[in-house]
């Protein structure tokens, strides 16, 4: 494998790690209304366990509030279901035909533990990106010993991932300061 290789592989693993947190970010309820919050919530529908963006429309009439609007009427009371059994902390209000979900005020208490949620969500990818730098080096000593590289280009190589992971444990810092801010603004 070649050093370009290597810290193209590297940097791919570290920017996933990346995208996921910032994925998983949008699952975390900032007190707004967002599609993410129950678009993967689980529902047991049609004998099988489907995704609720996979049986219903999801929309934010308002900035409290989600609607969902099953594809097939016969699902809303799985869906209603699979809503109360899931850990988001709302409420489904159902007229037959809709299920209107209004996005209550977060509490300072569920303001806390969403911070922790999502400092925990940060240290997992933080985790993920060292991951990528060990694999990284691990192919870039191993090439060294196979003479595919010099010791002078394991070095520089080695620095270059050091720098990248150094590079995107900032950037997952920048994504949390941003995330917290906006859950513990009122």
């Amino acid at each position: 494998m070649s050093p370009d290789e290597i810290l193209l592989d590297g940097e791919e693993a570290m920017e996933k790690s990346v995208a996921y947190m910032v994925h998983e970010f949008t699952s975390v309820r900032t007190g707004k209304a967002s599609p993410a919050l129950v678009e993967n919530i689980e529902v047991e529908a049609y004998g099988a366990q489907m995704r609720l963006k996979q049986l219903a429309v999801i929309t934010t009439p308002e900035t409290r509030m989600l609607v969902i609007q099953p594809f097939d009427a016969s699902t809303l009371k799985d869906i209603e279901r699979g809503i109360k059994e899931s850990k988001v902390g709302i409420n489904p209000i159902s007229d037959g035909k809709l299920i209107r979900l209004p996005i209550p005020e977060l509490t300072a208490e569920r303001r806390l533990e969403m911070v922790k949620t999502t400092k925990h969500m940060a240290e997992e990818a933080r985790v993920r990106v060292r991951a990528a730098r060990r694999e990284a080096i691990e192919a870039s000593r191993k090439a060294e010993k196979a003479a595919l590289i010099s010791e002078d280009v394991l070095k520089t190589l080695e620095e270059e991932i050091q720098k990248l992971t150094n590079k995107y444990v900032a950037e997952i810092d920048k994504h949390l300061s941003h995330k917290e801010a906006e859950i513990t603004t009122v």
